[in-house]
């Protein structure tokens, strides 16, 4: 279903983009392991940690236990009413896992009214786009680090794309141009598409407002610029302290709208933005505001 006046897919409710996201929850379903990028500052662990960060999760579900699980949250009376969301974020990417479009097959048929959501580095996204259109996606998040394919060869340790590993600017270059070029397709479709962008001080600190103005450009509705959190090859990086993340994200905000309440979420979380319940439902539950 599309806004009338806009073009764009209707994502009421939806935290990350202007719902209410003390009221307005959502379900992130581990079912996609796979990944064809290695970003220097992930490292997943496919376990119960008490963190929150992206690539963890307690569990990788099939398609058929993802739905089990979403039954089980809508049945309760703790969180059905105010799931809005169900998204799927990895903790591989979840264009590189067919599971994820089975995942999201089986959720649309059962619950229709869920908004559809997905984040991707947007390596395959030219690709798949149109497979996400059959689907129904409303809201799609991309990860992109730098437009600069020296500098994205910097965070890229490799890519692996279409049977091949590309490293450094190769591996910058084809990456960079699909993430633009999906991007521009997801606007076109009528999705509401927010760009990632992992603040690496030192390494891509001069990307930031390119990456703002050219995603602006293409449509992109909103930015959310995240402090590194040190780890892997990056794991000796000083991290921007709060007061350089906000001048960053103030800068931004002349550019595109700038998401403020982001908490990194594992990749399992279910809830309310920062305050994780997937304890309750079999998973490991992370502090509030973490």
């Amino acid at each position: 279903m599309s806004d009338s006046c806009s073009g764009r897919k209707e994502i009421q409710g939806h935290p990350c983009f202007g719902g209410n996201h003390h009221k307005n929850g959502r379900i992130h379903l581990a079912v996609a392991p796979r990944c064809n990028i290695k970003c220097g500052y992930c490292t997943r662990k496919h376990d119960c940690v008490n963190e929150s960060r992206p690539g963890v999760t307690s569990k990788i579900y099939t398609p058929q236990e993802a739905l089990d699980k979403v039954r089980e949250v809508m049945a309760s009376d703790l969180l059905g009413p105010v799931i809005k969301v169900v998204g799927i974020a990895g903790p591989g990417d979840p264009l590189a896992n067919e599971e994820t479009f089975e995942t999201f097959r089986l959720i649309g048929a059962e619950f229709p009214r869920l908004i559809k959501c997905l984040s991707t580095n947007g390596l395959l996204l030219p690709e798949r786009i149109d497979e996400l259109e059959e689907i129904d996606l409303q809201s799609l998040t991309v990860t992109i680090n730098s437009l600069d394919p020296e500098v994205a060869g910097k965070i890229y340790s490799f890519i692996r794309y279409h049977g091949a590993t590309y490293r450094g600017e190769e591996a910058g270059r084809i990456i960079i141009a699909n993430q633009l070029a999906g991007v521009r397709r997801a606007v076109e479709y009528g999705m509401t598409v927010k760009v990632n962008t992992v603040l690496i001080p030192g390494v891509n600190d001069g990307q930031i407002t390119l990456i703002a103005e050219r995603v602006k450009e293409l449509g992109a509705f909103v930015m959310n610029v995240m402090p590194l959190i040190p780890q892997a090859e990056f794991s000796g990086v000083v991290p921007p302290t709060p007061e350089q993340l906000e001048s960053v994200r103030n800068a931004n905000e002349k550019i595109i709208g700038q998401f403020r309440h982001c908490r990194q979420c594992r990749a399992d979380a279910i809830g309310l933005i920062g305050q994780d319940v997937s304890t309750a439902f079999g998973g490991c539950a992370t502090p509030a505001g973490r």
